[in-house]
């Protein structure tokens, strides 16, 4: 059974927390979200990827103790999972859950792990989507490192979305470039991934990522050759993000 939150829709509580905290900065438009009642029981969701650091400290600054959903795919760069391990540690996170697919539905549909082959919106469908959907349920919203410099389809992200009808998404870094982040990065002393110097700007599982070259989009990487260009985590409308769409 869905989750169902007792507060106003997720689109109405949008607009309004827009419009409370637009023109805030992200460390603000973060502790706000942490605090504001209408936005309810909150998680961060993180891939532990190239940008993660960044909301990852600025969270355990405000309070560690806030739940960080980290989806570990069984396919990921071993590079992330050390990544991971690393940053938990270093951050002092108290609440971090680490969840995956249910092993009966991996053995049932990709017992070769090779559904991204075949597959790979299925493949990410079980192993992302639903375990994500599973590890929010009782939460009212959830906060994201989207930016809108990341692709076009996230060129007009906001602080505030809708997630469905009854939570949001929270995404306190949307206007933020990559020369923020990089500087955040280097002023905080904090570990780059170390994928990151071998040409990928953006991580997610080791078969369906590639490194970058100069001048390419950010995700170039992710899903190259493919007309794809999201997880299925994030939703607009309804539907899954796709390039052109």
């Amino acid at each position: 059974m869905p989750f169902e939150s007792p507060l106003p829709d997720a689109a109405t509580r949008a607009v309004a927390l827009n419009a409370r905290y637009r023109h805030h900065a992200g460390i603000a438009v973060l502790r706000h979200a942490l605090a504001d009642p209408t936005v309810g029981r909150i998680a961060l969701v993180s891939s532990f990827g190239a940008e993660s650091v960044v909301l990852l400290h600025m969270l355990a600054r405000l309070d560690n103790r806030v739940p960080v959903i980290f989806v570990d795919t069984q396919l990921l760069f071993p590079e992330t999972l050390e990544y991971q391990r690393d940053l938990a540690r270093r951050l002092d996170l108290r609440d971090l859950r680490i969840i995956r697919a249910e092993p009966d539905k991996v053995a049932a549909q990709d017992p070769y792990g090779a559904l991204h082959l075949r597959d790979p919106d299925a493949c990410c469908a079980l192993r992302k989507t639903a375990p994500l959907a599973k590890g929010l349920d009782g939460f009212d919203a959830w906060i994201t490192g989207r930016k809108r410099f990341q692709a076009g389809t996230r060129e007009a992200l906001e602080h505030f979305e809708a997630d469905g009808p009854g939570r949001i998404k929270v995404n306190p870094l949307a206007h933020w470039t990559p020369e923020n982040i990089r500087d955040y990065r280097i002023n905080n002393r904090l570990p780059a991934h170390p994928l990151v110097s071998r040409g990928y700007p953006s991580i997610g599982c080791k078969p369906c990522t590639s490194p970058v070259a100069p001048g390419e989009d950010p995700r170039a990487g992710r899903w190259r050759g493919q007309d794809k260009v999201e997880c299925g985590i994030h939703i607009t409308n309804g539907r899954v993000t796709r390039q052109g769409a």
